[in-house]
Order: C-alpha cells, then sequence, then structure tokens
C-alpha cells in the first residue's frame, strides 16, 4: 500500500466533466471524499455532482496546474487528455493513471505495437500515412479491411471500411487524410471485454468478463457474464492483467477483446481504454464495489474493493430519443435506471442506461 492513503475528505481531481466522470464523483462521495471537476465546456454532467468546478481548456497550463494544485490526486474520464494537460497536473498533484497509459491508447498504432510486443494476438495491421501506405498495406492485408484513424476515434467514428482496393482513395478521403491504421478484419463468434482495476501497490482485481453487442459503432448493450468456456475466462483476465502490469497502470483498464470458436488464438485485443468503461456500468448495480468506486480506491492508494457480481445483469445504454421512455423503464421490475443529466437528446447521444438484473447463474 502507499504510505499515506488519501483519507476521507480529500480531494479527487477529475479532468473532464461527461457521464463517466459525473459517476466517478458519485463513487468518491460514498467514500467521504470531495470531487472538483476540470472540463472545457460550461454545461456538463459532472457538475451537478461535485464540490467544485473549473472551465477551461485542456491546454491551457497554468489553469491545469492551478486547479491540480487545489486537490489531492488527478484522474482522467477520457483517454485523450492532451498531454500538456496530463504535466501540468502531475507538477501539482500525482496523476493516475500515468502518463504512459493515456500515450499507448491515444494512437491506434502505439496501442497495437505495444499488445502485439507483450505476445498478444491483435487483427493484422499497418500503418498508413500516405495513399502509397494504404496500397501497399492492401496487398499485405486483403479486403475486407478497415482504414482508422491514428488518433481521436470512439463509437465508430474516425473508421472507413474498405471492400474493394479500388475503394482506398476514398476511404482514405473519408476519414479526412489523417495518419492511420489498416486494420484487417476478424472473423469473430462475439466481442467480450474484461475490467481490471489495479492498484498503487500492483495488486490486480478483475470483474467478469461481458459479452458485448454494438449498433452503428455504438455499444448497445452488455450483459455479465459473457457466455463463453471458463478457460476462456480466465485467459481473458490473464491478458487483461499482463496490459495493466506492463503500463504500470493504477485505476481501472478496460480491455476488448474478439473471441474465435474454434480458433487458435481464441482471443484477439482489440483495444484498450485506460479509464472506466460503458462495459462496465452494471457493476453499478450487479457488483458490491463497482469499476467506478474501485478506480477511486485504486487512485486514492484505498485497499480495493470485491469485484464478485451477486446478480447477473444486462446493461442497455438509452441513446438518443431512448431516454424519453424514462417513466416506463422506471416502473419496470428489477430495472436501475442511470440517467446523465444531459440537456439535450441527439442521435447517437448516450443519454443514460438501464441495467436488468437476474439470479446468478
Amino acid at each position: 500500500m502507499p504510505e499515506r492513503p488519501l483519507p476521507p475528505g480529500g480531494a479527487i481531481g477529475i479532468l473532464g466533466g461527461g457521464k463517466l466522470g459525473r459517476m466517478l464523483a458519485v463513487a468518491a462521495s460514498r467514500l467521504g471524499l470531495k470531487t472538483h471537476i476540470y472540463s472545457d465546456e460550461a454545461d456538463v454532467p459532472a457538475f451537478d455532482v461535485s464540490a467544485a468546478k473549473t472551465v477551461g481548456p485542456y491546454t491551457d497550463a497554468e489553469a491545469v496546474a492551478r486547479f491540480a494544485d487545489a486537490v489531492d490526486v488527478v484522474t482522467c474520464e477520457f483517454e485523450n487528455v492532451p498531454a500538456e494537460a496530463l504535466e501540468a497536473a502531475s507538477r501539482a498533484a500525482p496523476v493516475f493513471p500515468k502518463a504512459k497509459s493515456f500515450a499507448v491508447a491515444q494512437d491506434r498504432l502505439a496501442e497495437k505495437d505495444f499488445v502485439s510486443g507483450l505476445g498478444i494476438s491483435v487483427a493484422p495491421y499497418a500503418r498508413v500515412d500516405r495513399l502509397e501506405d494504404l496500397r501497399a498495406a492492401l496487398s499485405r492485408i486483403k479486403p475486407p479491411a478497415l482504414l482508422k484513424t491514428r488518433r481521436f476515434g470512439y463509437d465508430g467514428k474516425g473508421q472507413a471500411p474498405i471492400r474493394t482496393e479500388d475503394a482506398a482513395p476514398a476511404a482514405l478521403e473519408a476519414i479526412g487524410n489523417v495518419p492511420a491504421l489498416l486494420e484487417g478484419l476478424v472473423l469473430f463468434e462475439r466481442e467480450i471485454s474484461v475490467i481490471v482495476v489495479r492498484g498503487q501497490d500492483g495488486a490486480l482485481a478483475f470483474y467478469d468478463p461481458v459479452e458485448n453487442v454494438h449498433q452503428n459503432g455504438i455499444l448497445a448493450i452488455s450483459r455479465a457474464p459473457a457466455r463463453i468456456a471458463h478457460s476462456t475466462a480466465v485467459a481473458a483476465k490473464e491478458i487483461a492483467g499482463k496490459v495493466a502490469d506492463a503500463l504500470s497502470h493504477v485505476g481501472v483498464l478496460c480491455v476488448e477483446m474478439f473471441e474465435r470458436e474454434g480458433a487458435s488464438p481464441a482471443l484477439i485485443v482489440n483495444e484498450f481504454a485506460p479509464r472506466v468503461h460503458n462495459s462496465g456500468h452494471w457493476t453499478l448495480d450487479a457488483c458490491l464495489v463497482s469499476q467506478f468506486e474501485n478506480h477511486v480506491r485504486a487512485i486514492c492508494g484505498w485497499p480495493l474493493g470485491e469485484t464478485a457480481r451477486h446478480s447477473d445483469a444486462v446493461m442497455t445504454n438509452l441513446i438518443g430519443a431512448d431516454v424519453d421512455k424514462w417513466r416506463a423503464l422506471a416502473a419496470e421490475p428489477g430495472t436501475a435506471v442511470h440517467l446523465y443529466g444531459k440537456a439535450e437528446a441527439r442521435p447517437g447521444r448516450k443519454m443514460g442506461h438501464v441495467t436488468r438484473l437476474f439470479p446468478k447463474g
């Protein structure tokens, strides 16, 4: 354990004021800890539940340093925090996870190189800086393939499918002619993800692997537990733990994988997120200690909490107008409703989620 864990009454600074920052702030309050949110937007969900707030650009090093100087420890709710913000914050307070986790996750090429360097299987991939690179890559990684921006892609954004080699110019133009990664498509049975939390002392704790279903590139449903063999679940946790240890990560890390039944290797890592994750929202209702509380525990030097589930769960995102069904959902037995307090429901925008609980199988 750290020499001086942050005691109740301490303050956590969170870079980012979205739904994840909101749920982190609520989890911290359960432990008697205060939160101070820094966001580049004035109207964000986390401000509703935090003790203090600061509005400013993430590129304003002086403002970020003042924010960090007012708290005891700093964390992030999203992985694309600019490096200068992390550097400025770290000069005034401890920052967890460390910059390495973000530097690797922010660049898809660095992420693939890092994971494959650990001896963990990933999809075939190639660096693409210009059209000539893409044509050469397509001679090795045959279509169908996926062209992805190296940075700032999420929920299906920053991606273009390539079904024939002739489609290369249009695909590169579709993603803005920015540095990219060509990735071969993996035929898989299901997508799973593992939430692992790593403490400052290196202790690891795992939540059960979940099975994810996407619609239009956005996570729609997570089922806990995933319908996979016990040996596959063990292997998935081993992979997640290996990534967390190699990063010297502190806090929650989510590793997304493809399972290929009857193929070897059975598990292919797709990507990881160095933060609390949508596919772990079910832990708020089906576990004694959620991913959000365990992230707070980890960055504050507390003992990690119990990760075993007491119920099976199906988490469903409320996207866009889905949130208008809140009254009916609130009346549904065995259903927990979580709304994020966002002012406007737009297509593709995550407005909340519901978790339906079932007896543990």
